[in-house]
């Protein structure tokens, strides 16, 4: 009895293949968990495609994913000086974000990245002169900007990227590839319109492996199925059971991610205004959990266990009978899945 993924493998791959034709020369992204489907078969997916680079997080997970693609492997986090090495092959390219990172990896693959409007990390403006000698000592791949998702002044991806190449361009140096993440597919053409000396190469991973929601879907075993009486106590806590109903142990726990969740941006009133509710709700034990039973979320019976949970469904609903599969809405970045089952 288990967690399992589903996966309507020929839908899923054909949406890959739609966003393949939008944006070519794709950089397919496999990183964190492999978006809920492991980044071992996320790196055959992209050796299928015919994909000549993979986008990875991490140094650790370039390492990890090395047997497994035999193409240039793209590290996302910039190199640091004083990092613990790992061995790499030198089909793998590192990512820079100052100008002592690039001096700390001679004779390296680099691409430097630029300081976006997310500020996260990047190359400043003030930096662009030093580069001159630097790069000399590396093998430059080309420039990168990774872009926010949102811009609240009401300016595009590619009004800034377009300031970036202009800057580059006026401090003379390299143009003939610039790495970009978070643009639309007519975004991109309009860029390689304005330059069409530059190869623009998208970073894609959400987009391309969780764009359509219908190819997959999780489902989590029903293992038991307990009458209880209102007032009746159960549980680690013994706790009262809120009516009379159903104690129903389904797979999936903490260990899955199921209970985890990642804070989230609140934009407008009624968004905030359920998570008062939710949050409201949880002082009272009371807490949505993300399996769907007879057309309905259910509420979690006490917080779920490191491989179960425990759901209340009331007597009005009918009772799962042990070896059903639960529809479970799950965030699959932050979901590990007993098994997966492509059909």
């Amino acid at each position: 009895m288990a967690l399992t993924l589903y996966v309507d493998t020929a839908r899923w791959r054909a949406h890959q293949q739609s966003v393949i034709q939008q944006f070519p020369g794709i950089i397919p992204v496999c990183k964190g968990n492999g978006y809920g489907f492991s980044n071992e078969r996320l790196a055959e997916e992209v050796t299928r495609m015919g994909a000549d680079t993979l986008a990875v997080g991490t140094t650790y997970e370039a390492a990890r994913i090395k047997d497994f693609f035999s193409g240039d492997l793209l590290v996302l986090t910039p190199f640091r000086l004083g990092e613990e090495p790992v061995p790499l092959p030198d089909r793998v390219i590192r990512s820079v974000s100052s100008v002592e990172g690039v001096r700390g990896l001679v004779g390296a693959r680099v691409v430097i990245e630029v300081m976006s409007s997310m500020k996260r990390h990047g190359i400043s403006e003030e930096d662009l002169p030093k580069l001159h000698a630097a790069i000399e000592d590396v093998r430059l791949e080309g420039f990168a900007i990774h872009l926010p998702l949102d811009h609240a002044d009401g300016s595009g991806g590619v009004d800034e990227v377009t300031g970036w190449m202009e800057r580059l361009r006026n401090a003379h140096l390299p143009l003939h590839t610039m790495f970009v993440s978070h643009l639309k597919a007519e975004e991109l053409r309009e860029l390689q319109q304005r330059f069409p000396q530059t190869r623009f190469r998208a970073r894609i991973g959400t987009r391309l492996w969780l764009g359509d929601h219908d190819a997959t879907q999780y489902r989590g075993a029903v293992l038991d199925v307990t009458p209880v009486a209102k007032g009746d106590r159960f549980g680690y806590r013994q706790q009262k059971a809120p009516g009379d109903g159903y104690l129903v142990v389904v797979a999936g726990g903490t260990s899955h991610g199921v209970g985890l969740e990642a804070p989230k941006a609140l934009h407008g009133m009624m968004p905030r205004a359920k998570g008062v509710a939710r949050a409201g709700l949880a002082t009272m034990n009371r807490n949505l959990s993300p399996f769907v039973w007879a057309g309905k979320q259910r509420w979690f019976a006490e917080p779920p266990h490191m491989q179960v949970s425990i759901l209340f469904v009331p007597n009005d609903a009918p009772a799962p009978q042990v070896g059903d599969e639960l529809v479970a809405h799950l965030r699959h970045t932050t979901t590990q899945f007993d098994r997966v089952v492509d059909h």
